[in-house]
């Protein structure tokens, strides 16, 4: 009876002229799955989460110039900084939501399964 898999409807998340933190911090608390009361913590069981309009997303050039993010490649000397800027200009919008969705998750084994049920859209 335990290994049964139930179907879990997935969340859909606007984020047409909302903030970039509480569309991503929504996300979040969605894939942790601390928005039900079958919550647990040593296993996965949040539901997938659908964002919509990720390029309609309210942020200013002036926040775009603060916020930063690094990238590590492994050898001395090889961390990267890179201006949030310039990631929305090479990658996009949906980068940044990714990517600040990424940093709200708890960091354990389970963050790369709840990272796989993320579902980014222009």
């Amino acid at each position: 009876m335990k290994n049964i898999k139930t179907q879990k409807k997935e969340k859909i998340i606007d984020s047409n002229g909302k903030v970039l933190g509480r569309v991503a911090s929504e996300a979040a608390m969605s894939l942790m799955g601390k928005t039900h009361a079958s919550f647990e913590r040593n296993t996965y069981s949040g539901f997938p989460v659908k964002i919509i309009n990720a390029s309609k997303i309210a942020i200013t050039t002036k926040k775009l110039n603060e916020l930063y993010h690094t990238r590590y490649s492994g050898i001395p000397g090889g961390l990267r900084i890179i201006k949030g800027a310039e990631t929305a200009a090479k990658l996009g919008l949906k980068e940044l939501v990714r990517l600040a969705t990424y940093q709200m998750l708890p960091s354990n084994k389970l963050r790369r399964t709840m990272m796989k049920n993320l579902k980014i859209e222009d």
